[in-house]
């Protein structure tokens, strides 16, 4: 097996200097991962923080590398877990503006697209193995309604529209320790994080299904 994934991080955004996905997406550029099956290589991308620019990046990285997957990461401030996205929603509903000061309300994302999107990654499988590794994780539901549910929207459009032999889906990360020293979150050390993203793009590509298992919510 020779697998090859594109994995994407998000510029600094929001009056933050540094965004802990485009971090640690610049910690795996070109490295390769040696599993029992075969090898994992990997290419990154850095997208800007800005709706719609960011989906259109998104999809020339694609052409150029021709991945079997694509795991988009991005910052969720105040998580203090690693959380896979479980679905993508079609609206654009921006508290903040993004860099370059779009802040659309109430937008769908592709108009006339379905109301949402499941992912195609195994979220439960890589919970999974990232509790077995110490490493804080749970299912997430929401994604938000900022550019990281955009180009996560955007990304399974793409898939099912035009890229059909390609997965993906969206990783949620928190904080660096950095961030929070002037703020009451959580965070996670940059060299955890690379390890949890290690293994939620190992786990995606030994497994092309799910567990069914419990991971929901009561609200």
């Amino acid at each position: 097996m020779h697998t090859r994934v594109l994995v994407t991080g998000f510029e600094p955004f929001g009056g933050e200097t540094v965004n802990p996905a485009l971090e640690a997406v610049k910690r795996l550029e070109g490295r390769t991962l040696e599993t029992s099956e075969g090898r994992i290589q990997l290419c990154t991308k850095a997208i800007p923080t800005v709706f719609g620019r960011s989906v259109e990046v998104l999809e020339k990285a694609i052409e150029e590398a021709r991945p079997d997957v694509v795991i988009c990461v991005g910052q969720a401030g105040g998580r203090h877990h690693i959380t896979p996205e479980r679905v993508a929603i079609n609206v654009d509903d921006a508290r903040i503006p993004d860099n370059e000061g779009q802040q659309p309300v109430d937008t769908p994302i592709v108009a006339g697209g379905p109301a949402a999107y499941w992912t195609a990654l195994p979220v439960k499988r890589i919970v999974q193995s990232l509790q077995a590794a110490g490493i804080p994780a749970s299912v997430s539901n929401t994604a938000g309604t900022y550019v990281c549910n955009h180009i996560f929207y955007g990304l399974m459009h793409l898939l099912s529209t035009k890229y059909q032999t390609i997965r993906g889906g969206f990783v949620h990360i928190p904080f660096l320790p950095e961030q929070v020293v002037d703020k009451e979150a959580s965070s996670m050390s940059l060299e955890k994080i690379v390890q949890a993203l290690e293994i939620a793009i190992t786990t995606t590509a030994l497994h092309t299904t799910d567990l069914v298992i419990a991971a929901g919510t009561e609200c």
